[in-house]
């Protein structure tokens, strides 16, 4: 086997070269003369989605008013009973029409409303005269202006000419607030209407 290595040593570039030009000369032979078969596959253009974009107004919340408040509803007083050596003078209803008139110039202002008809108390108004009145012999007549609604009820009250520090006021206020009115006519319709009523206190 020695004798051969130097042959083998001499032919093995040509061996290879020659091996490497047949497998070239195979790979051409293929590619020119071998039939192929090619599947050419056609891809379905894709439909397009197209997204619209919508603004949506922003909505706003309505701050509603809060109730208003409830007005407040006198207390009666259950003790009406009057002293013996007293006496209280009832308003006189034949008058009534003259307890409109306006306030003086330095009284409060009020919104005159007009009207054909002056309101009416349904009852006699008889305020409970003050201890701290009778024991001091003060006597005289409160004028208070009052609102009466087209309910006949007593709203809003204002001294226009009182007797201050004597409870004369206060006790004023109180009868006229408890009285319920037959209310104010314009045209056949009943009106809020402001009117001017004078309560007398006198002992005997």
């Amino acid at each position: 086997m020695d004798k051969y290595l130097p042959a083998l040593r001499f032919n093995y570039p040509v061996t290879i070269r020659i091996a490497g030009l047949a497998g070239v000369l195979l790979i051409t032979f293929g590619f020119l003369f071998i039939p192929r078969n090619f599947d050419v596959f056609v891809l379905d253009e894709a439909n397009q989605i197209i997204i619209e974009q919508i603004d949506i107004p922003q909505t706003q919340q309505l701050d509603l008013p809060p109730p208003p408040a409830r007005p407040s509803v006198p207390i009666e007083s259950e003790d009406e009973d009057l002293a013996d050596d007293l006496t209280i003078e009832e308003t006189d209803l034949g008058s009534f029409e003259a307890w409109d008139a306006p306030p003086p110039p330095e009284g409060p202002r009020v919104k005159f409303i007009p009207y054909d008809d002056p309101p009416k108390p349904l009852t006699p108004i008889r305020p409970k005269y003050p201890e701290i009145a009778q024991e001091a012999g003060i006597e005289g007549t409160v004028i208070v202006q009052v609102f009466v609604d087209k309910k006949g009820r007593v709203k809003e009250t204002i001294i226009l000419k009182g007797i201050p520090n004597t409870g004369l006021d206060e006790a004023a206020i109180a009868a006229i607030r408890k009285t319920r009115f037959l209310p104010a006519k314009q045209r056949e319709r009943a009106v809020g209407v402001w009117i001017s009523i004078p309560v007398n206190f006198r002992l005997k």
